[in-house]
């Protein structure tokens, strides 16, 4: 949902100089100089572990001086943990894109190589309400999380994390080369798949809540269409229609996976008759010893429940 335009004249604004394998700096430095020149209050947080990151956010946003917007100068992974001070708050987000893969930033349109326009758009103050997913858990010590984007579990949470541990190659091109080392090892594993309020008649959905009990090498639950710098996971997939979308893909052969993978890195749709989608406000996920990532960072392991969260989130767009 489109809202009216705001008054954006103070910031609070979080960096992350290792965003984007370095790149980072240069983009923040860029952001801010185009706030000071255009009159901005800047108040920087640049915290040296996520909780503390967290915890000056909400001071910020919390104090007598409450700031027009959150500045987030980083990618996906540092969105995320701005998630946990700003959601339900209705203090808008911004983005300025220096990470690799920013897909929330690309799905809302704000520029990914311009830092200078993308600030640019913040302090044209356009807003728009989206949903969160929310993660919860029954493990000991597992604190519910947000996300923006994906959950995904299984080989490609594999593939995000190894991903994440890389500094070679730069760019999504290191999913692809991660998705090539983890592609020999554990492959398929039993999931069991609850549905609850599902949509009857959307995407494979079944008439009612239901039960799937079946192999498979990966499931994605999607808020958005993409991760990983561009992976169309949940192409069908609505930011602020209340729902969440899977994407199961079954027990695959190793060789049709790799052919699926470049189609999947380039933003096309997984085209595969074991690939399955559902539509549903509400899922939880078992399988043994199958890591979770959330918008890119480790979100512990199943079993998980995921549910949609109308609603939870302001961001400024053009």
């Amino acid at each position: 949902m489109i809202q009216d335009s705001r008054l954006v004249r103070a910031v609070t604004v979080v960096t992350n100089p290792q965003s984007g394998v370095g790149r980072g700096h240069e983009v923040a430095a860029a952001a801010l100089a185009r706030f000071v020149a255009q009159g901005v209050e800047v108040t920087e947080v640049r915290a040296p572990s996520p909780a503390e990151s967290v915890r000056q956010v909400r001071d910020s946003i919390t104090g007598s001086t409450k700031p027009d917007a959150v500045v987030c100068i980083g990618g996906d992974g540092l969105m995320n943990v701005v998630l946990e001070a700003i959601a339900q708050t209705g203090v808008p987000l911004g983005l300025i894109p220096a990470g690799t893969g920013n897909d929330l930033a690309r799905e809302i349109g704000v520029p990914t190589d311009d830092p200078v326009a993308a600030a640019d758009l913040i302090l044209g103050g356009r807003t728009r309400t989206i949903d969160l997913g929310r993660i919860e858990s029954p493990a000991p010590g597992f604190t519910p999380k947000w996300f923006a984007t994906v959950t995904g579990t299984g080989f490609d949470a594999r593939v995000t994390l190894r991903a994440n541990d890389m500094r070679w190659p730069k760019g999504p091109l290191r999913y692809t080369f991660a998705a090539l080392a983890e592609i020999s090892g554990r492959f398929t594993v039993p999931y069991r798949i609850e549905l609850s309020g599902v949509v009857p008649g959307a995407l494979d959905n079944p008439d009612a809540d239901n039960v799937i009990e079946t192999d498979a090498v990966m499931v994605a639950i999607g808020n958005t269409r993409t991760y990983g710098g561009g992976m169309l996971v949940c192409p069908d997939a609505v930011m602020d229609d209340g729902l969440l979308d899977l994407t199961v893909v079954g027990a695959v052969s190793r060789l049709d996976m790799l052919r699926l993978l470049p189609a999947l890195s380039s933003g096309k749709r997984i085209d595969h008759p074991k690939s399955k989608q559902y539509r549903v406000a509400q899922v939880t996920l078992t399988a043994p010893g199958a890591p979770a990532t959330a918008d890119g960072e480790p979100a512990g392991t199943l079993p998980v429940s995921l549910r949609a969260v109308p609603g939870a989130l302001t961001v400024l767009v053009p």
